[in-house]
């Protein structure tokens, strides 16, 4: 009888925090072209606009044995007027659509982050697909309305369910339980 060696489980892990390095900037920026003007169609050649000069961008990046390795999911959030927040452009690349917690954990985070800096209203407007998503995390909807030529939900988060995040560059790690096996 032959023996093989005990193998390993190659989990990938993904931080998710406030982008605070150029190439987290230019990665969520390259990621947003992808989702909102290739894939969707919703804008012609970029979906920049001047809230992304005052907003706070986060990103979800995959790690490499423990090392960032590439940009895979974004939102930003900004203050409109003392005490109210917007959450927008939440994209996930496709690839890694199926990680679980990506989206969620960019919500989460944002609304959070806002949160601890004073936020007493967060809202977004979502598209339609996703409503069933916010709504387990505790959002409601407001109203449906077009933007952009699509459907989405006026959305708010309830703030009970988002302790505030005090330093959400550093964020935190998530680890995927991936079950693919890799040679040991």
């Amino acid at each position: 009888m032959i023996e093989l060696e005990p193998r390993q489980f190659h989990c990938p892990g993904y931080y998710i925090r406030a982008a605070s390095k150029p190439f987290e900037a230019r990665g969520a920026a390259a990621l947003r072209t992808r989702v909102f003007v290739e894939e969707q169609g919703i804008f012609r050649d970029h979906d920049r606009d001047e809230i992304d000069l005052i907003a706070t961008h986060l990103v979800a990046l995959s790690t490499y044995a423990h090392e960032a390795d590439q940009i895979v999911g974004t939102v930003r959030i900004h203050e409109e007027a003392p005490g109210l927040w917007w959450g927008s452009r939440l994209a996930v690349d496709r690839d890694f659509r199926a990680v679980g917690l990506l989206g969620s954990g960019l919500i989460r985070l944002a609304v959070s982050t806002a949160n601890a800096r004073g936020c007493r209203r967060f809202l977004a407007h979502v598209q339609i697909q996703n409503e069933t998503l916010f709504h387990r995390l505790h959002w409601r909807t407001l109203d449906h309305v077009a933007l952009h030529g699509v459907a989405h939900a006026k959305m708010e988060a309830d703030l009970t369910a988002y302790p505030p995040c005090a330093d959400p560059v550093a964020g935190w790690y998530h680890r995927s339980p991936d079950k693919r096996r890799i040679p040991g």
